[in-house]
Order: C-alpha cells, then structure tokens, then sequence
C-alpha cells in the first residue's frame, strides 16, 4: 500500500533530481533537495487538512482533486503565481517576468546597476499583501473549527470556552477582522496599509463564500438523497464537490505562499523552486494526504485533525506578524511539527486508555473436565 501510494512521488523526485542536475550541476541539485525537504517539512500540516476535506468528497473529485489539482499546485502556486504577482505589481508581462527571473543580477543583488529592482525583491516586496490574504484566509479556517461545539476536545482548558464564544453570531469574522484591523494599523507600513486591508479582506470573502457554497451545495445533495432524490452518495459530488475542490485549490494556495517566499532565501532561480517545491514538495504532499486517507490515520488518530488546526493557527499568525517583522521559516515549520506530533502523542494515549478501560476485570474461570 505504501509503495502504491508513494511509487509515483519517488519516480517524480527522482526524475526532478536528474532535471536539475542537468539544468545546474550539483548546486541545483542539492538546492533541490533542500527546498522539497523544506515543502514537506511545512505542509505536513496542509496534508492533514486536506485528508478531513478529501474524505468528503466523492471518488470522482478525489481523483481531480489529485490529477488537475497537483498540476495546479506545481506549476499554477508554484512557478505562475510568482511570476504573475512580478509581472502585476512590475508592470511587465509574463515573457518579461520569466526573463527577470531567470537573469538575476550578479551575485544575486536586489538591484541591477541601473537601479531597478530584481524578481526576488519584486516579489518580496509584495509580501505584505500576500501574507494579509493567506493569513486572513488561514485565520478564518482556524477559527471556524475552533468556536464549533465539539463533544470531543484536545486542549479541553482552551477549547471549551472558545467554544462559548463561537456562540456569538460571525464570531470569526469579528475576531479576524480585528486581526486585520490591527495588523494593517501596527505591522503594515505606511504605503502598504491599503493593499494589506484588501489582501485580508478577500481572503475573508473568498473563505466565506467557497465554504458556505460548498456547505450548501452538499446540504441540498443530502435532502435530495432523504428524499429518494438521485444523489445515492454520502460524500460530496456534483457542485458540493467542486466547491469543496475550490476550497482545498485556494487552502493549498495559503499554505504555499509561506514556501514560496521562503525559497528565495535559498535561491532565485524560479525553474529551482518549481522542481522542488512543486514536483517534489507538492507530490509528496499530496501523497501523504492520500496515505492518511486510505490508512484511516484520523480515526485512529483521533486528535491529529485538532493539532493540524492549531498549526493552522500558529501558521495564520506566523503570515500576519510577518507583515511587518521577518519570521524565519524554520519556526514555522517546527511549529506545525510541534502540534501534529503532540496531538499524536495525544492520541496514542487517549486510545491506551480506552484499551485498558475495556479489558475485562475478572478472567471467566476455566471449566473442569
């Protein structure tokens, strides 16, 4: 099973491996491994995530979701995305943007000598505005799962009573509109208050309305299937599955822009970040959601599904404070590690509990011949 399900991830990072080899000698490789070692490293925590989202959907949107969905993550979040964020905010167009890209100044400069600037300081510079839109979208996911009433809590002591408060209507939104609020008046600069306010508030808008069509899309599947309708599935299909496949594409896109923008402290070269980050990091990512899918990990692991919310958590912040104050990348993968690792230990113990609580008392007493 797992040789199934990673084959294709393995043959794919070592084809990549061989591409940048010959694309850069073995600088390029080993930049290569770093960066796919770093993706996985920081989005374990998105593959947890999209397991609880995946086993929702039917069979028919899980395969999109790992077909069209990994070319989207590869080379939409991974190589046209940042070129498209250059060529905007620059005002070049894309065959600009790639040439910047693949022609830095000497010694990876942030400037050329006629002072303009490079792809990586371009694209730095729109850090803010990236980092509002996925933090504010990350927040939203939080704490949605956070203020929900569950029967069943990991941090008891903190879940509890912000479960109380997720009684007041749009609690979320209060909260993270503060966020917003605070971040774009305290971390923002002065230039940059404006567009980080709009990057929040559509990260906002584009949750709540990809979340709440999916949701009513999938309840209206759900009456039908009551009502003797044609819908025979208890998992998303139709338009609830698109939309929870829009939901899972624009969450991988939140989670990505922390790597992206974190790569270039490694290198530059946009042809680097896609081969690593993308058809490395991205297709292991995708190959450890399916594994927690088909293995039954969240059941078995029952508070696996709270830790990578929390990391969550810690991620949504980690983006905001770093509007205004540079947050090294290897905190916020330690971060993540720290939740899902506790929320498994967490787990391992819940069940060995439950183990020893079902053990009978007494042995039945062995019959004489």
């Amino acid at each position: 099973m797992v040789l199934r399900i990673f084959g294709f991830s393995i043959v794919v990072t070592l084809l990549s491996l061989v591409v940048a080899f010959l694309y850069g000698g073995p600088t390029a490789l080993a930049l290569c491994i770093i960066l796919g070692i770093m993706e996985v490293s920081l989005s374990f925590d998105n593959a947890v995530i999209n397991a609880t989202i995946l086993e929702k959907m039917s069979e028919f949107w899980q395969k999109i979701f790992l077909t069209i969905g990994i070319l989207i993550a590869v080379f939409g979040m991974r190589l046209v995305f940042p070129l498209a964020i250059v060529w905007i905010t620059a005002g070049l167009n894309p065959v600009q943007a790639f040439d910047l890209a693949l022609n830095p100044p000497a010694d990876d400069a942030p400037y050329f000598p006629d002072g303009s600037p490079s792809y990586e300081t371009l694209l730095t510079d729109a850090h803010p505005q990236i980092a509002s839109f996925g933090g504010m979208f990350l927040a939203m996911l939080f704490l949605n799962f956070i203020f929900a009433d569950r029967e069943l809590t990991w941090l008891s002591w903190l879940e509890r009573p912000l479960a109380k408060v997720g009684k007041l209507d749009m609690a979320a939104v209060v909260v993270a509109g503060t966020g917003l609020v605070l971040a774009a008046e305290f971390l923002a600069a002065d230039d940059d208050r404006s567009t980080v306010l709009l990057g929040g508030l559509l990260g906002m808008i584009i949750y709540i309305a990809v979340d709440g069509l999916g949701s009513m899309f999938h309840a209206e599947e759900h009456a039908e299937e009551a009502a003797g309708g044609p819908s025979g599935l208890a998992k998303a299909t139709g338009k609830a599955g698109f939309f929870l496949f829009l939901y899972l594409e624009v969450l991988d896109a939140s989670f990505s822009f922390d790597g992206v923008i974190g790569a270039f402290a490694i290198t530059s070269d946009p042809i680097i970040i896609a081969l690593g980050l993308g058809l490395i990091g991205a297709m292991f990512v995708r190959s450890i959601t399916v594994y927690l899918v088909r293995k039954g990990t969240l059941s078995e692991f029952v508070f696996l599904e709270h830790g990578a919310h929390w990391a969550i958590g810690a991620l949504a912040l980690i983006l905001i404070v770093s509007i205004g104050v540079h947050v090294n990348e290897l905190i916020t993968g330690l971060v993540g590690i720290a939740f899902i690792g506790a929320a498994v230990i967490s787990s391992i113990r819940r069940n060995r509990k439950e183990g020893e609580s079902e053990k009978p008392l007494t042995s039945e007493p062995t019959p004489v011949a």
